[in-house]
């Protein structure tokens, strides 16, 4: 698939009412599935075959591990099912930035969003990677740039002594507040919730129907159409 205005969507969970999601491509350049740009599928290495986002498996991500490669935006949901549990949704940057993206719906509950290209202005300590002309397509999250050196023991990874919301506060994450202040409707560091602007909800009784959008302050100018309309599901995913 490599045309610029569509990408496709594979989704299979438990189906608890219908529901459609919808993924549109407002970006003027290509985006393979998952989120991928400037990819080249005649590398042998899966994780290097896209300037970012990449993912085992090839073109096809694998269905085992095959999560992207940070850096990486990631829209990530959790449907409410039989139990009555609110829809929840959010656009993440904890394993850094590749693409802006909104999650949008139906029936006016919020919308999140990190609608900015973090890449150009992205900080020197975490910028990269860059596509084969050498624009900055990414940004890394300061886990991912390792910038304390420890991401085992790290207050930039929420991890070892860190490892939890009053041990990992905002203040200690370097550079959050770039993220934060550019995407604030994003969930930019492990315990972002604090913000109150990270994680939201929708009463799953509502049953809403989703779209992602990429490059979304683009899309009142784009002629790009819906990428995948299909059954909507009850669990856990991410895009």
């Amino acid at each position: 698939m490599v045309a610029s205005n569509y990408i496709a969507l594979v989704l299979a969970a438990g189906v608890a009412a219908d529901r459609t999601f919808v993924v549109y491509n407002a970006c003027p350049f290509t985006i393979w599935p998952a989120g991928r740009r400037d990819c080249d599928f005649t590398v042998s290495n899966p994780a290097t075959q896209c300037a970012d986002g990449g993912c085992n498996g090839g073109l096809e991500c694998s269905t085992d591990g095959g999560t992207g490669v940070p850096p990486a935006t990631l829209a990530e949901f959790t449907l409410g099912g039989l139990t009555g549990d609110p829809d929840y949704y959010d656009v993440s940057l904890v394993d850094g930035y590749n693409l802006p993206v909104s999650i949008t719906n139906n029936v006016n509950c919020s919308v999140a969003d990190c609608p900015v290209d973090l890449g150009p202005d992205c900080p020197s300590a975490l910028i990269g990677p860059y596509d084969s002309t050498g624009f900055p397509v990414g940004c890394k999250s300061a886990c991912e740039a390792n910038l304390d050196g420890d991401q085992t023991n790290s207050p930039n990874c929420c991890s070892g002594d860190y490892d939890t919301p009053a041990t990992c506060p905002s203040s200690g994450v370097q550079y959050y507040s770039y993220f934060k202040d550019n995407c604030p409707n994003s969930y930019c560091y492990a315990y972002d919730e604090s913000s109150g602007t990270a994680l939201w909800e929708c009463d799953s009784s509502l049953a809403a129907d989703y779209t992602v959008t990429f490059c979304p302050s683009s899309s009142e100018d784009s002629t790009n159409h819906p990428v995948v309309r299909g059954p909507r599901m009850n669990g856990t995913f991410l895009l």
